[in-house]
């Protein structure tokens, strides 16, 4: 949840600091990620990951961007334990589950307003009367996994008691629940620096002993590509998105920047998917996931998977775009070309594939144009085209650039497989 999110509650800031603060545990260096796929030397452009890796985390976790569920873009603080249980079958009984949307995370509200008298954090008993620690029994039974929510502030953004201070004790908890996801905000932060307030966490997580997904949401205040990689399994770079075609548009740009600095182990984060939840068309939420995928951003469905249209869930369910998204090559796709409002979006996949978008931000129809140079494809090379929405090959043998009408706010997908030469980048 970003600051605009914040409950103007001044009274609860007003308190001093204990003289028993401590300093933010300093970032532990690990070594490159091993068997990449790809060179990190001095390559740029399409196949640059020269920023990935330098101080990666290295947990285990995240090899391909995590998939799930999230409670707050639909439902906000309007949820329940019967919710997530309800929720947890649906992502079985539609077949979700099975495609990789395996984390059932609960954000912000499920807490009582207060601590308990020994300093704990309790579940609302009005809205999870079983505890969490049922909860993920019953997730773990569907063969899914359970995600909670905190924040390195005093309290949550919809004023619930935060984990600032309280790191190793909510960590604690969280493993003892069963716990298998966190979500970090940022609200009420007191001011003090993320790169201070987030790797506390980090390292009570990992005290634990149980291995928990550890996702920061930091809104991209600081940056958190250039030193986040040494803290969590992902990072948020930008504020929370809406549904509306400005601002997924908008993040889309912003989150491109830091292409270089996703891979295995750690990815950039534009928020979660607003796909189904009525505020785009239906072209403009197959754009949105579309795009979501090439960037190798997080999979984290944000509507009410109960009560899914037929189009929503034959978007959520592509798996040729999903495959994308979870390729182990794992190098995040970025734009390439621009002409006014024509784009194109490329990256590289395993097997010297190359996944395209042509992405339409224009009002009308238009014809865009992929030219092998954008996708760094010698000349000589030959590819065969599958679209990935039309499940269907439509090429053979395309030569030198390929083009095709979009629907306006539409965007066409395709992998593109050489079938003679060589790609121009050793991989």
């Amino acid at each position: 949840m970003a600051k605009n999110k914040v409950a103007v509650v001044t009274s609860l800031m007003i308190f001093s600091l204990s003289s028993s603060l401590y300093l933010a545990i300093a970032a532990r260096v690990v070594p490159l990620l091993e068997n990449r796929q790809i060179s990190t030397s001095e390559s740029t452009g399409l196949f640059d990951t020269s920023n990935y890796g330098k101080f990666q985390l290295n947990n285990g976790l995240a090899r391909t961007p995590q998939m799930g569920w999230n409670s707050w873009n639909f439902f906000a603080c309007n949820i329940k334990e019967t919710l997530i249980k309800e929720t947890a079958d649906a992502l079985v009984s539609t077949g979700l589950a099975a495609l990789g949307y395996k984390y059932v995370n609960i954000d912000d509200c499920w807490s009582a307003p207060l601590r308990n008298l020994q300093g704990r954090l309790v579940p609302d008993p009005k809205t999870f009367p079983s505890g969490i620690k049922a909860l993920a029994d019953y997730v773990h039974g569907k063969g899914l996994k359970l995600g909670i929510y905190s924040d390195a502030g005093t309290f949550t953004c919809q004023v619930r008691p935060g984990s600032l201070f309280h790191e190793n004790d909510d960590a604690n908890l969280f493993a003892s629940w069963g716990v298998d996801y966190l979500k970090y905000d940022n609200c009420f932060n007191l001011g003090i620096k993320p790169e201070k307030r987030y790797p506390p966490m980090r390292d009570a997580l990992n005290l634990t002993g149980r291995t928990i997904f550890y996702s920061l949401c930091e809104w991209g205040v600081d940056d958190p590509a250039l030193w986040a990689g040494t803290v969590g399994n992902s990072w948020r770079t930008t504020e929370d998105i809406k549904d509306t075609w400005a601002s997924m548009t908008t993040i889309a740009d912003i989150n491109d920047k830091w292409a270089s600095y996703a891979g295995p182990g750690g990815w950039n984060d534009p928020d979660m998917l607003e796909v189904g939840n009525g505020g785009m068309t239906y072209h403009e939420y197959r754009s949105h996931f579309s795009i979501w995928a090439l960037m190798k951003a997080p999979l984290l469905v944000g509507c009410d998977v109960r009560n899914m249209t037929a189009e929503t869930k034959e978007i959520l369910t592509n798996g040729e775009v999903i495959a994308v998204n979870q390729d182990p090559l794992g190098v995040q796709g970025r734009k390439v070309h621009v002409d006014g409002c024509r784009e194109v979006w490329a990256g590289p996949l395993t097997g010297k594939r190359v996944v395209v978008a042509l992405w339409n931000r224009c009002p009308e129809a238009v014809n865009i144009t992929a030219n092998w140079e954008f996708l760094e494809l010698t000349p000589a090379t030959t590819v065969s085209i599958r679209d990935l929405w039309k499940h269907e090959n439509v090429s053979g043998n395309a030569a030198t650039s390929f083009s095709a009408e979009v629907h306006s706010h539409d965007c066409k997908m395709y992998i593109f497989t050489p079938v003679a030469s060589a790609h121009s980048s050793s991989q």
